[in-house]
């Protein structure tokens, strides 16, 4: 069987039914954006991923020190969506010949810069030198109280859906990029075309994890009942959320937050901006859910928007466009 017949998630779930979790401490494995691990008074939360040229990031367009900090991003992102803080970072490097010590001064940067602006010490890693360009894992652990650990699997009927910041414009500034890479590789005295479009490449090559958003909950005493980041779509990572929960859901489209950057560009490129929005994933965003009781919390939490609410499993996860009826919700984002 060829892997992509799988598709990633597939694999996920082919790997994790052999797994067997044997030690007391280990609460929770596969199927989170961390795992999470008992400690004392907090729990531990791990998470790692991986990032590889040519398949995650393409050096043509991204600055060296943008990537580190990204890559940084990336792995607080997933402490955030436990609803923990990130504390410690370890970093493995893949490296080929082509780069030079500079290069990797600049990666380093931008990866020390995001440990400083989020409270992370860097406390380790691992180099190896490379056949194949540039690969980056990192490793980030983070605790968490377990009263508040907030996991894919806890999302209940009349639940609201909430979104943090904006979606799509990841994407579209990826889209942006692209293009003037195109148009650079047929002339290379070409400059590219980005004035006006900085925030929404910014979104891309250097996205900010919602640190701000999980500390706003604890202190207007918040705790979701299920959240996962927006690494993947909004599509996708609400199936993800309501499959873990084993419930429905109804997104009003109309309450999707996207920037006036993001349908700027879109209109630019003739794209549909809500494509984007619900399927173009590098957002690092938090959707997360509420009880109902606390609608009047959510304008303590910042910039947090309501897109819809939970529903029983058998009436499946929709979108509701603002004149028509509720389509089923695909999952077309990253595989």
């Amino acid at each position: 069987m060829q892997i992509g017949e799988l598709g990633e998630f597939g694999l996920i779930d082919r790997i994790a039914q052999r797994v067997q979790l044997r030690n007391p401490s280990s609460l929770t494995g596969i199927g989170d954006d961390a795992a999470v691990v008992a400690g004392n008074e907090k729990s531990s939360l791990l998470t790692t991923d991986l990032l590889l040229e040519g398949v995650h990031f393409d050096l043509t367009y991204f600055p060296m020190k943008h990537l580190g900090y990204k890559a940084a991003m990336v792995g607080f992102s997933d402490i955030y969506a436990m609803n923990g803080l990130p504390k410690q970072l370890v970093v493995s490097l893949g490296i080929s010949k082509k780069f030079s010590v500079e290069n990797i001064d600049e990666l380093y940067e931008g990866i020390l810069l995001a440990c400083t602006q989020h409270g992370v010490d860097l406390v380790g890693g691992d180099t190896s030198a490379s056949l194949t360009g540039l690969t980056i894992n990192v490793s980030v652990l983070g605790e968490c109280e377990p009263e508040k650990t907030a996991y894919r699997s806890g999302a209940k009927p009349t639940d609201l859906i909430c979104v943090t910041g904006d979606l799509g414009a990841a994407y579209m500034g990826l889209l942006l990029l692209e293009r003037e890479k195109t148009v650079f590789e047929t002339n290379a005295n070409a400059a590219p075309q980005l004035a006006g479009h900085e925030y929404i490449v910014q979104r891309y090559l250097k996205p900010e994890a919602a640190r701000s958003t999980v500390l706003n909950m604890r202190e207007a005493g918040v705790t979701p009942t299920a959240m996962i980041d927006i690494s993947d779509g909004l599509s996708s990572d609400m199936l993800h959320l309501c499959r873990q929960s084993n419930v429905g859901a109804r997104l009003y489209l109309d309450k999707i937050p996207i920037a006036k950057q993001t349908f700027d560009m879109a209109e630019e490129m003739n794209f549909d901006a809500v494509t984007a929005a619900l399927n173009g994933g590098d957002d690092y965003e938090l959707l997360f859910t509420l009880p109902l009781s606390l609608h009047e919390k959510v304008k303590d939490l910042g910039r947090v928007d309501v897109i819809g609410h939970i529903v029983e499993p058998e009436n499946g996860a929709m979108i509701v466009p603002p004149n028509g009826e509720p389509v089923a919700l695909q999952a077309q984002g990253f595989r």
